[in-house]
């Protein structure tokens, strides 16, 4: 009659153990990993909704029915136009004046035009660079924007952190269990178990505890980012209002619990066979 080789089981420390350690890391991962998708959705989006805006700032006031007929003569490439106010101007310079100071006589007349694709601008700035000044928003707020990618390297980079930091565990993990059932081990091999099935056995056991563990971090994790995206809308401060997740970040997000899981248990499969080989 054929044997059945024998199946181990961690005891319920190590369980636990490696449970609560692997539910931290992907926690720490969920979150870096959903608030860099988020700020790069929203950097995306800052950048996007400028590209068609400019301003037309006119210093000499001669030249402000020249600038008022380019705007007529090519309101086919021109959505809107909206004239600046002087109070609005003064309203805006207010935290950078004393009291009671007037500019009327030194601001400029400003004009915040939108075009109907980005192509059109360059044909438009020709004809009015030499009359006034041309300002495009999405340049003039570039170091928003390089300030917000530099956010999401930081958040990737700590996302790239966590991946490790899970990996090591996993892995140290891994070489204590089997140098603990190292008996196990040994009878395993000794009724004819293969390296390969021994490993699988550790898979299983790594699987289930990483599918556990990855679940909890990321139900905790979900409810947070949602309380930064939140408070990061409620701001409503330039960059920071438009932080959010688009359909495919949410897929990425979901499928990182999976990717970890799979992480783990190949982690698992390296370190048992290498401990196997007598490495």
């Amino acid at each position: 009659m054929k044997k059945n080789a024998l199946v181990f089981s961690l005891v319920r420390e190590q369980s636990i153990f490696m449970t609560v350690v692997i539910s931290v890391l992907t926690f720490l991962a969920v979150l870096a990993f959903g608030v860099a998708l988020s700020i790069g959705t929203g950097v995306s989006r800052w950048n996007n909704q400028w590209d068609t805006f400019a301003t037309v700032q006119i210093t000499n006031p001669d030249n402000v029915s020249a600038v008022k007929k380019i705007f007529t003569d090519n309101q086919d490439k021109i959505e809107s136009v909206k004239e600046i106010s002087k109070s609005d101007m003064e309203r805006m310079m207010a935290p950078w004046i004393s009291n009671g100071a007037k500019l009327n006589n030194y601001l400029p007349q400003m004009f915040e035009i939108k075009m109907k694709k980005i192509s059109d601008i360059a044909p438009i700035r020709e004809q009015i660079s030499s009359k006034a000044k041309f300002l495009i928003h999405s340049s003039a707020l570039q170091t928003s924007i390089s300030a917000g990618w530099k956010l999401v390297s930081i958040t990737m980079f700590v996302f790239l952190l966590m991946l490790i930091s899970i990996g090591v565990c996993v892995s140290c993990i891994s070489r204590n269990i089997a140098m603990l059932h190292k008996h196990e081990l040994e009878i395993l091999n000794q009724v004819g178990a293969t390296d390969n099935f021994v490993a699988k056995q550790m898979q299983i056991i790594v699987a289930k505890i990483s599918a556990v563990a990855c679940l909890i971090g990321f139900v905790v994790a979900l409810p947070i980012i949602g309380m930064i995206l939140s408070t990061a809308h409620s701001a409503r401060v330039g960059l920071l209002a438009t932080l959010s997740l688009s359909f495919g970040d949410m897929l990425a997000l979901f499928a990182l619990p999976i990717v970890i899981v799979i992480f783990s248990v190949y982690i698992t499969k390296k370190t048992t066979l290498k401990i196997l080989s007598g490495k």
